[in-house]
């Protein structure tokens, strides 16, 4: 045996939809957007359909870890300046008043960055204003470096680049240009500042004119790459919320159908199995994906001539649980030999019951055709032998001759009845109902209607009372036509005998009902089930018959157990009483 322990993908909890970039004008709060989906719940019982709103929030954690990391090289660019402006390791044209304002405004520099870096670590303030005063903070300080560094040709132009493109990351274009345009303001501010009062020479505004360029086209590149990247990003995430949908709704698809879906990995392993083929394969629960299972050794026989001379046999096999009958398919995952295998478990009670439903369906049109064609003029010869008897003229033995046409006229027209009884059959409802006070209320309808002793029928139970699911309109008629039967051949008391017990190692429940007759022989046996066979010149040979049919309606069979000459045994093995469910 191979045991299975199959865990389909677990369903996820249903998330919310965030669509928002990083530091958007939704005040750095998700703005949620409900996105139809189906969350599908099943169960034996009930299938309920719910839609999630599934949260694409990955995008608005992965900007506040950007933002986290973009704060923590401020500290480190700031803590450097610290240390170099408290060390007075300053380069030799940077004056004492230089070094002061160098070093306090690195150091109010590294105190707000920390600042800000504890703020993106709590979320205290929303991620807009977050991005917006560490943009305006960065500006601030570096145009302080650069004029303490005696102006742009210091160098530290540069820095305010990497923190412009930086911020242009987390906004949108337009409030990158309006930063750009605030840059650049602020270098050539301080340039002409510092041509005033300290001298700069004229080359410093070709420099910060050259910056301030520089400074607006890194804005405009990076918010356009930014911007394609959300995007991106934000088409992957509908593309994964249709997948995902997509995903559930095949599962939901493969755990709902009828047939049991089975697959095994290349090393024949099960890796999926619906419900249908957990309830086949025996499965504690079939309810739970998690319940565990084995693979009987016939399935996997079967599996391996499959794979030797790829041809599915269509001959039912039969499975360890309970006597379960399935037709087994195979079909390749991958390419050749290699991969997974598909296996579909047909219930083979239940393609014959549509087998049965097909038969059915053309055995009404035939017996429509049967009434218009046959009835009309057997009717006509009826009438015409009746009227021949009344004649005053006829002789005695011209008598018996109207008494032949008016007898055969009856047994045809019973048997028609008979046959557009079984077209016109209703489609079975079963129901799960207790054998033993139901068989009670029949047999004391039975002995009241043939007038019968009370010893005349009698009960065993071979097991405690059980329960069984059929049609119980159906099952009167089928024992009512067992009975009648038994009844006309059986010679001794008790005259009936209904035997109730199980099939063996199932669960299915058996009935049994005995008579008392002579039996009949082989020959006789083979064809008792035969459609107009029957022994007796007054039989239709269609009671037996229109009885199997019933039960097979049901997935239920009936068989003939004995025929010796201490009388017959027909018994009656219902369908499984927990199997009916996944086709009512």
């Amino acid at each position: 045996m191979v045991a299975g322990n199959v865990s389909p993908r677990q369903r996820g909890a249903p998330v919310r939809r965030a669509t928002r970039r990083p530091g958007g004008t939704d005040r750095g709060e998700a703005r949620k957007q409900t996105v139809t989906s189906s969350r599908l719940r099943m169960s034996t019982t009930e299938t309920e359909f719910s839609p999630p709103r599934l949260e694409l929030s990955g995008v608005v954690e992965r900007g506040w870890q950007a933002l986290r990391y973009f704060s923590l090289y401020r500290i480190v660019v700031s803590g450097v300046f610290a240390v170099l402006g408290l060390s007075a390791k300053l380069p030799p044209n940077f004056t004492e008043f230089d070094v002061r304002k160098f070093a306090l405004t690195a150091c109010v520099y590294l105190g707000c960055s920390v600042v800000a870096q504890i703020a993106v670590e709590f979320r205290s303030i929303k991620f807009n204003l977050q991005v917006y005063g560490q943009a305006l903070l960065d500006i601030v300080a570096l145009t302080l470096f650069i004029r303490a560094s005696g102006g742009v040709g210091g160098g530290f132009g540069i820095l305010l680049v990497v923190a412009l493109a930086g911020a242009c990351l987390f906004l949108r274009p337009r409030a990158a240009i309006f930063f750009a345009a605030l840059s650049t303001i602020a270098v050539l501010g301080e340039t002409i500042l510092g041509t005033w009062h300290l001298d700069y020479p004229t080359a410093s505004y070709t420099q910060a004119g050259l910056l301030g360029a520089a400074l607006f086209g890194t804005a405009i590149l990076a918010s356009f790459l930014a911007e394609q990247a959300r995007r991106s990003e934000e088409l992957a995430q509908r593309r994964a919320v249709d997948i995902e949908n997509l995903s559930r709704l095949n599962e939901y698809i493969v755990q709902r159908m009828r047939s049991g879906i089975l697959v095994f990995d290349d090393r024949r392993q099960p890796v999926l199995a619906n419900e249908a083929a957990r309830v086949m394969l025996g499965a504690d629960d079939a309810s739970d994906p998690e319940s565990r299972f084995k693979i009987p050794p016939d399935l996997l026989a079967a599996h391996k001539a499959w794979r030797d001379d790829k041809v599915n046999s269509k001959a039912p096999l039969k499975l360890h649980n309970e006597g379960v009958e399935v037709v087994v398919s195979f079909t390749h995952l991958g390419n050749g030999n290699t991969g997974g295998t598909l296996v579909f478990l047909e219930d083979a009670a239940e393609l014959r019951q549509r087998a049965q439903q097909l038969k059915l369906a053309s055995l009404g049109r035939l017996t429509g055709s049967i009434a218009h064609e046959i009835r009309n003029p057997l009717g006509a010869i009826s009438h015409a032998g009746q009227l021949l008897s009344e004649s005053p003229q006829l002789v005695e033995q011209d008598k018996r001759l109207t008494e032949i046409i008016a007898e055969q006229s009856r047994r045809v027209n019973t048997i028609i009845e008979n046959v557009m009884t079984i077209g016109r059959r209703k489609i079975a409802i079963s129901e799960s109902f207790a054998l033993r006070a139901w068989l009670d209320e029949f047999v004391r309808e039975l002995s009241e209607s043939k007038a019968l002793d009370p010893d005349a029928i009698t009960c065993e139970w071979l097991v405690d009372d059980v329960m069984v699911r059929m049609d119980k309109s159906q099952l009167h008629q089928v024992l009512w036509n067992l009975c009648e039967n038994a009844l006309r051949y059986s010679t001794r008391k008790p005259l009936l005998a209904f035997v109730c017990g199980r099939q063996a190692g199932s669960a299915r429940p058996t009935l049994d009902l005995v008579d008392q007759g002579p039996g009949m022989s082989d020959d006789v046996a083979e064809q008792v089930f035969e459609p107009f066979y029957t022994g007796e010149s007054s039989g239709t040979g269609l009671g037996l018959y229109i009885a199997r049919e019933l039960c097979e309606s049901n997935q239920a069979s009936l068989i003939l157990v004995s025929h010796d000459t201490r009388g017959c045994r027909f018994r009656i093995n219902f369908a499984h009483p927990e199997r009916q469910q996944l086709t009512d």
